[in-house]
């Protein structure tokens, strides 16, 4: 059929696209589509491959711009594509590779013209493109039926009921690329898009009854974790005369597998090559994500929020008095196996959060689990890591710390869970610890890291929260969690009397300049704050589980002199009465005890101590408690975060940073 193009640049010479793209009308029964659609072609899977597959197809998208009102060819194409849909359960079953290979073809090219069109046009432009038919001489240039919402409910449809096979994935694949990119244009605009023809096609229109499925699907497609099939799997022979694209693959036409399986590394920085070992998995991740997270209509709730809202364990079979909307079962045991295991990406981690903030059911099962460390460690790391994290997945990994931490259980349980040489934690060797004090020491390192680098509020607001969440069931700490504490105090002491010195020397030395002064003010009121949760923190311990905990004692002992200059500041006074009693109780025994005595009495001392301090001695206060509740308008921050993940993560998908509105570049 066409020329063999040996590649990308040849495209727009190509003597078949030229057809396609040109001015001749071509009727859907014409033997042209079924050869236009038989070529072999590596799909890229990394941004490089990708920006230059899309440069070869601009010229060709727009000579069809300029053509199509007039030949109705981008309509034909597409209505051959949805003719072969009908069929491809069928093909599947008979497993025809030939008939699945050619509707993948087709759909390839819709992506790749459809991309450049929503760069280029608005919806409603978009809509004319599918609905311009052949003009005979007189007749109206366009269509009745609505080809767009045609091509919606087909990829929905496809989605979820063609089955994920090896001769399936790549159209499979292909369908949710094309699904993400038609929500694309959320991209090109600074303001969050609420409302438009492809939004109201998905959210109230004939697909909305596939809701459900399409999320479950969608779930089942991150959980399952398929890898591209290899080569062999999807091999198609090349006729004689050659196919449109033969030759790209160097005279092998070995499909898209080829690059999927070898994973050819995506050029944008920090991306996990995993993204292209498992395409379909990320993909359909990315579009869950777009969709759970589009805002809700001017008179209808999103629907895909609500499905994720509230679906249930596959186990459970109690019978709800009112069936939620979009309500399915799931298993709950893969999904919780698959976001333990994907926790590096940050899709998987955001993913984790909506389910734990939204599904109820969901948040309950992960609580009740036994092995809580399998889901904490990865999240554990990735804060462990700050400095090579993008700000978002430290912030995702600490709510989702804070969200667990409501719940008293998971803070009593987390000491109980003994951990053995942690690898990735560098500065100090643990050969044995709870993941209760791991989850200390990471919180304490990335308030410290804060302190020192990035200076964020909300960053030293949400690790305190959790602290303070956990503080009244801290159980055995280990020795080193317990320095850090108190190492954390010293810190923040030391900063708290070097802003004061500076505020001090800046109004003296400029009492008669009019320049402005630094905000010392505003700087030491929040170090008083965090100066005073961590003093709450601390009393919250030892008003709690004091005999739980005597290396803390210990600690808080040793240091003893960094809290003097605090028991008469008027912001601590009250808090500090219970430190000064639990000082003086256990100073008084360790003298009476005697002089140069070892770390082993002094423990021993400790622990007989501990048991005999009356409770009632220490006063109460009100118990620490933080719950995590979403911002006002959170489309705000998770919209932009979403569509940054797409363009980084998105196999396969290329798009110019210049036309990018709804983000910087440097938060992408």
């Amino acid at each position: 059929m066409g020329a063999n193009t040996s590649q990308v640049t040849d495209l727009s010479e190509n003597s078949s696209l030229k057809i396609l793209v040109g001015t001749e009308s071509i009727s859907e029964n014409d033997p042209f589509w079924n050869q236009l659609i038989s070529f072999t072609f590596i799909s890229p899977t990394n941004s490089g491959d990708s920006k230059l597959l899309e440069e070869a197809v601009i010229p060709l998208a727009k000579a069809l711009i300029q053509n199509n009102p007039r030949t109705g060819n981008f309509g034909a194409l597409v209505r051959v594509f949805l003719g072969r849909t009908k069929e491809l359960k069928i093909s599947t079953e008979c497993q025809d590779q030939l008939f699945i290979w050619q509707a993948h073809n087709a759909l390839f090219m819709i992506r790749c013209l459809v991309k450049v069109f929503i760069r280029d046009m608005s919806e409603e432009e978009l809509q004319q493109q599918f609905s311009f038919q052949e003009r005979a001489p007189g007749s109206c240039g366009a269509g009745s039926e609505d080809l767009l919402e045609e091509l919606l409910l087909n990829l929905v449809h496809l989605i979820v009921e063609v089955p994920l096979l090896d001769i399936t994935y790549s159209i499979l694949f292909e369908a949710v690329t094309t699904l993400l990119l038609l929500f694309s244009y959320q991209l090109f605009h600074k303001d969050i898009l609420r409302d438009g023809l492809i939004y109201q096609h998905i959210m109230k229109g004939r697909c909305l009854e596939l809701t459900s499925r399409l999320v479950k699907t969608l779930l089942y497609n991150f959980i399952r974790q398929e890898k591209c099939p290899p080569p062999a799997a999807h091999i198609f022979e090349p006729k004689a005369e050659g196919g449109l694209l033969y030759g790209l693959a160097s005279g092998v036409a070995s499909g898209l597998w080829s690059v999927f399986t070898l994973g050819g590394a995506g050029s944008r920085a920090g991306i996990d090559q995993d993204n292209n070992l498992l395409p379909l998995s990320n993909q359909s991740l990315l579009l869950l994500l777009v969709l759970a997270n589009l805002t809700d209509g001017p008179d209808w709730p999103n629907p895909f929020r609500q499905a994720i809202t509230c679906f249930r364990n596959t186990q459970d079979t109690s019978s709800l008095p009112v069936e939620p909307p979009h309500s399915f079962q799931i298993n709950f045991n893969s999904l919780y196996t698959a976001l333990c295991e994907q926790q590096r990406s940050d899709q998987a981690t955001l993913l984790l959060y909506t389910l734990l903030h939204q599904n109820a059911n969901m948040r309950t099962y992960i609580l009740s689990r036994t092995d809580m460390d399998n889901l904490v460690m990865p999240i554990l790391e990735i804060l462990y890591h700050v400095e090579d994290r993008n700000s978002h997945h430290v912030y995702m990994a600490l709510i989702i710390l804070l969200i667990l931490t409501e719940d008293d259980a998971f803070n009593r349980s987390i000491h109980e869970v003994v951990l053995k040489n942690i690898s990735w934690y560098t500065e100090r060797s643990l050969t044995e610890i709870s993941l209760g004090s791991l989850l200390i020491l990471v919180v304490i390192r990335t308030i410290q890291f804060n302190m020192t680098r990035t200076r964020d509020k909300y960053l030293h607001t949400n690790c305190l929260a959790a602290l303070a969440n956990m503080s009244a069931q801290f159980r055995s700490l280990h020795q080193y969690a317990a320095q850090r504490i108190i190492s954390l105090f010293a810190l923040l002491s030391k900063k708290h009397n070097k802003v004061l010195e500076q505020a001090t020397q800046s109004l003296r030395g400029r009492q008669g300049d009019n320049v402005a002064l630094p905000d010392y003010a505003q700087d030491l009121n929040v170090i008083e704050e965090v100066i005073r949760m961590m003093l709450e923190i601390i009393n919250s311990c030892l008003s709690n589980s004091l005999h739980h905990n005597p290396n803390l004692v210990y600690a808080l002992l040793y240091k003893r002199e960094l809290f003097e200059q605090f028991r008469s500041h008027p912001s601590f006074q009250d808090i500090m009465q219970n430190l000064d009693t639990v000082i003086g109780f256990f100073s008084q025994r360790l003298e009476q005890a005697g002089s140069d005595l070892s770390v082993e009495r002094v423990q021993e001392v400790i622990m007989k101590g501990a048991q005999a301090l009356p409770k009632d001695r220490l006063k109460k206060f009100p118990e620490l408690k933080f719950k995590y509740v979403e911002e006002d308008q959170p489309e705000d921050f998770f919209i932009p975060y979403v569509w940054s993940l797409v363009f980084n993560s998105g196999v396969g998908l290329y798009w110019n940073p210049h036309g990018i509105e709804l983000f910087s570049m440097d938060s992408g």
